[in-house]
């Protein structure tokens, strides 16, 4: 019986070691890996924005609704130059109401001041008392500065309605033109932007962790390299994007790129953390981004800053290990501990 009771366990002992025999070891990736190399020219590139130093909104002083714009994005002006115009009727009413009123208060002035010089002739012959004479005295000076408030708000009027028409207040390029016909405005809302006075800057966004580099180029296909230097950088980092806004000054102004366009730039950066390695070795899974590394023939993730990508490149910092391989493709399969056989490029 004893024998009998046995024979299923030893059954399902043979069974589980059968299925322990059976069970695969696990499978060992080939990976393509490389070296990641010291960035070229120890420059961090990345693209800019050509700037004018000095870029103004321009903007009416008075609501309104445009009736006529009579520029163009990219357009050069002149000082004094007509650039919009707004619909003038409801200006052209306050005026005609101010000059009305206006006309009105001296009459009453004129008025005021015969009855003054009338009674003071009766005052002269004791016809009226000094008391009564001051009445007098005192409607004529209430009128005169009604004339002067109604003057004063005339010239309002006439000035509001020069409002009326924007014109450039300096000699300058239009970079942006957003009023069109038709449109109301608020006073002060801007209608365009005018670049003026000031040789062109580069604004490049830098990285937060690769610092304020002091120098750099303008990189131009077959031609010779604008040299920069930094001129200013703003005093804290951006809310969103996490990047330093820096303005790079020309130091030769001879040959300067349009306002608007982007340009590729490199950065001096004299760190020997600025490496390049393939797009493909960057790999983001919401943690930032990072590369893997190849150690003893398993796979580690590592962090690293992301400082610009071209179509085939990526400059990183980061601190990795002297002659450290990292995946080249495919990183997106990988798993930390996942045991690779390399293939080197």
């Amino acid at each position: 019986m004893i024998r009998i009771a046995l024979f299923p366990l030893l059954l399902l002992l043979v069974a589980c070691q059968a299925d322990e025999a059976a069970a695969p070891a696990q499978d060992t990736r080939t990976v393509l890996t490389v070296e990641p190399r010291p960035a070229s020219f120890h420059g961090a590139r990345m693209s800019g924005t050509v700037r004018a130093r000095f870029e103004t909104p321009v903007a009416f002083q008075v609501s309104g609704r445009i009736l006529a714009r009579h520029v163009d994005a990219g357009q050069s002006v002149s000082a004094g130059q007509l650039l919009f115009e707004l619909d003038p009727r409801d200006f052209e009413q306050q005026l005609r109401v101010a000059r009305a009123d206006l006309d009105a208060a001296r009459a009453e002035l004129a008025t005021a001041a015969a009855e003054t010089r009338r009674n003071r002739e009766l005052l002269k012959r004791s016809f009226i008392s000094a008391q009564v004479f001051e009445r007098f005295e005192l409607a004529e000076q209430s009128a005169r500065e009604r004339v002067d408030a109604l003057q004063a708000r005339l010239e309002q009027a006439e000035l509001t309605l020069s409002y009326a028409r924007l014109e450039a207040g300096s000699d300058g390029v239009l970079i942006e033109v957003s009023g069109e016909p038709g449109q109301v405005l608020a006073a002060g809302e801007a209608v365009a932007v005018m670049a003026e006075g000031g040789m062109p800057e580069i604004q490049v966004d830098l990285p937060e962790r690769i610092g304020v580099p002091q120098s750099g180029l303008v990189l131009r296909a077959g031609e010779t390299p604008l040299l920069l230097r930094l001129r200013e950088v703003a005093g804290a980092a951006d809310p969103v994007t996490r990047t330093w806004q820096a303005r790079y000054s020309l130091v030769d102004p001879a040959e300067v790129p349009r306002l608007g366009s982007v340009v590729r730039v490199a950065l001096d950066i004299d760190d020997g953390r600025l490496l390049e390695v393939p797009i493909g070795a960057i790999n983001e899974r919401g943690q930032g981004p990072q590369v893997w590394l190849v150690e003893n023939g398993q796979v580690q993730p590592m962090p690293v800053a992301l400082v610009a990508i071209d179509t085939e490149m990526a400059q990183i910092l980061a601190e990795l290990p002297s002659e450290a391989r990292v995946v080249a493709v495919g990183t997106h399969l990988l798993e930390p501990g996942m045991r690779v056989r390399e293939q080197r490029r």
